[in-house]
């Protein structure tokens, strides 16, 4: 008798990741050029450092684990599969410092993942700074620490357990900020530098996660900022989504996760044009020449303008669409305006049928 069909659905799905990485990062025989780290440097002594006894080192790969069902669901299916297809699993869980006894609860985490088979495993404090919103800043602060931690250990990829769920609530999200088709194509399987972040569940509910857990017996923990109504996304899933399916029937979720990678497609397409298009619409100095940037297809010539002024020094974060209309106005509406700022202390003005976008 086979396993539950929860348990071999997320299964499946960390299988099918495990065999792309193992595609973008083969083992490399010990002491070839160019291989990665053969033994990963750490911070304190975690136990003994893997043994290759002269065989090729397999890539690392590890999961970012909280403690909640979808990311221990998560856990549990890298520590099945890995070991069958010869990748070392390792796992770390960040203590974001936000609840009282968070770092005893980041320390059960990382307990759970060595009682799963895993090793490395981190339990990372870090601190959530204020400027960008609570949550932006917490992800923010979890990025940089599983980043930090992946370079220590020479890791290949870092699993991540976002749902279809969580997709569906990130384009809401984007709709709701009036954003573009980037932000409405949703989290990506494949993300990061060098493609490190991988998200295995995204064609899976967050029910399926949930049911591995309970017939496999996985200890969970509920985040209470899950539920918490001082939070957007919270709120999104515990009353915008619900209101949705009852208004529009079910379906909605689904819809909005298929929503994301069409978007994505076209978004990629649009990105790869504008790159193209780049080069052509400057002259022998290297200013954007306004007629040819009129003449270029509105989405199309509004990436050149984003490109352009995050090249300048504009933070990409802080580079919002309203920014980038108010430039393309200086091609589209020229009236002889002044100067438009842009975070980052970027200038954009029009000078003798040029566009001359710099800090200062």
């Amino acid at each position: 008798m086979g396993p539950h069909p929860a348990v071999a659905a997320i299964r499946l799905a960390v299988r099918r990741v495990l065999h792309d990485i193992l595609t973008a990062h083969p083992p490399l025989p010990v002491g070839a050029p160019h291989a990665p780290l053969q033994v990963p440097p750490y911070d304190s002594d975690p136990g003994p450092r893997p043994r290759t006894g002269g065989r090729p080192l397999p890539p690392l790969v590890f999961v970012a684990c909280s403690g909640g069902a979808d990311s221990m669901a998560l856990a549990s299916a890298l520590a099945f599969e890995a070991p069958k297809l010869g990748v070392r699993a390792g796992g770390i869980t960040v203590d974001h410092g936000l609840q009282p006894g968070s770092d005893a609860r980041a320390d059960e985490v990382a307990q759970r993942l060595r009682e799963l088979g895993l090793d490395p495993v981190e339990a990372v404090p870090v601190t959530v700074g204020r400027g960008a919103g609570p949550e932006a800043a917490a992800r923010d602060a979890r990025y940089t620490a599983l980043d930090a931690a992946a370079e220590r250990h020479g890791a290949a990829a870092i699993l991540l357990g976002h749902t279809r769920d969580d997709q569906a609530e990130t384009v809401l999200l984007g709709l709701a900020r009036g954003s573009g088709i980037r932000s409405l194509s949703g989290m990506a399987a494949v993300s990061g530098a060098g493609g490190r972040y991988r998200r295995p569940f995204l064609q899976l509910d967050r029910q399926t996660a949930r049911k591995a857990c309970l017939v496999q017996s996985l200890p969970v923990w509920d985040d209470p900022h899950n539920t918490d109504p001082a939070y957007t996304r919270s709120r999104l899933r515990h009353e915008g989504l619900p209101a949705l399916e009852k208004a529009l029937g079910k379906g909605v979720v689904e819809a909005l996760a298929r929503t994301a990678q069409l978007s994505r497609d076209d978004a990629d397409a649009l990105d790869t044009w504008a790159r193209q298009a780049a080069d052509s619409v400057r002259d022998a100095t290297g200013l954007l020449e306004c007629a040819k940037l009129y003449a270029l297809p509105p989405a199309v010539r509004r990436r050149v303008l984003r490109r352009a002024a995050i090249d300048a020094g504009a933070p990409a974060g802080s580079l919002f669409a309203r920014h980038i209309e108010e430039v393309d106005r200086l091609i589209t509406g020229w009236r002889g305006q002044g100067a438009i700022n842009l975070p980052g202390k970027v200038v954009a003005r029009r000078q003798g049928g040029r566009l001359v976008i710099r800090q200062g």
